[in-house]
C-alpha cells in the first residue's frame, strides 16, 4: 500500500472511530446528553481533530451508518468477481456487502433517534447520498469509458432507493437481524434484494 492510500485509510478509520463514538453516546444519552468532547474522549482524539473531520456531533452520529470498509476487503469483493461482470453485478454484491445486518440496526436506530431529534434528519439524508455517490464513483473508476455516466449515475441512484423504503417500514421485508415473528410474512432481505435486481436486469 502506498503513502497516500495508508493517509486515506487512516483518515477513514479516525472518522469511523469518532463517529463510533457519538453513536454509542446518542443510544446511550440521547443526543442532548452528551457534547463533542465527551466523543473526543472516548474515541481518544482532540477536538481538534474532530472538527478536522465533523461540523457538530450530528454530523459524526449519523456518519457511523456508513458501511466502514478497508481497501483489502473491498479489492477481495472485486478480485472474487468474474472479468466479465457488469456494474450491476458489482452494485448486487457491494449492496450485500455494505448492508450487513449491523448497518442496518444502525441505520434503524438512526432512523428513530431522527425521529426524537429533527436535526440529525438531514445529515441522515447526506449519508444516504454518500453511499449512492461513493457506489457511483467505484463504478466509474472500474468502468471509466465503457459506460456512460449517466448510466453508473441512475444505476446507483436506483440501488439506493432500495433502502429507504425498508428503513420507514414502506415495504414488509425481513431485515438481516430480525426474529421473523416481528414481521409475520415478511419477504427476507436476500430474497428481496435477488428480486429488485432482477427487476434491474430485465428493465421495467
Amino acid at each position: 500500500m502506498d503513502k497516500q492510500s495508508l493517509r486515506i485509510v487512516k483518515r477513514e478509520a479516525t472518522a469511523h472511530a469518532l463517529a463510533d463514538a457519538a453513536f454509542g453516546l446518542a443510544q446511550e444519552r440521547g443526543l442532548d446528553g452528551f457534547v463533542v468532547e465527551d466523543v473526543v474522549q472516548i474515541a481518544g482524539y482532540s477536538r481538534r481533530t474532530f472538527a478536522n473531520h465533523y461540523s457538530c456531533k450530528e454530523e459524526a452520529v449519523a456518519a457511523a451508518v456508513f458501511p466502514y470498509h478497508g481497501l483489502d476487503e473491498v479489492a477481495e469483493v472485486l478480485e472474487g468477481l468474474p472479468q466479465t461482470s457488469t456494474p450491476l453485478d458489482i452494485m448486487y454484491h457491494f449492496m450485500k456487502m455494505q448492508h450487513s445486518a449491523v448497518i442496518f440496526r444502525k441505520m434503524r436506530q438512526l432512523t428513530s433517534l431522527a425521529k426524537q431529534y429533527p436535526t440529525l434528519e438531514p445529515f441522515l439524508l447526506s449519508v444516504h447520498r454518500r453511499m449512492q455517490t461513493s457506489s457511483q464513483q467505484m463504478l466509474s473508476d472500474l468502468f471509466q469509458d465503457r459506460y456512460p455516466l449517466e448510466y453508473t449515475h441512475l444505476l446507483a441512484g436506483a440501488v439506493y432507493a432500495i433502502v429507504l423504503p425498508l428503513l420507514d417500514g414502506s415495504l414488509n421485508v425481513l431485515l438481516p437481524d430480525q426474529p421473523p415473528e416481528e414481521r409475520p410474512g415478511a419477504t427476507p432481505f436476500d430474497q428481496f434484494v435477488d428480486t429488485t435486481f432482477q427487476y434491474l436486469r430485465n428493465g421495467f
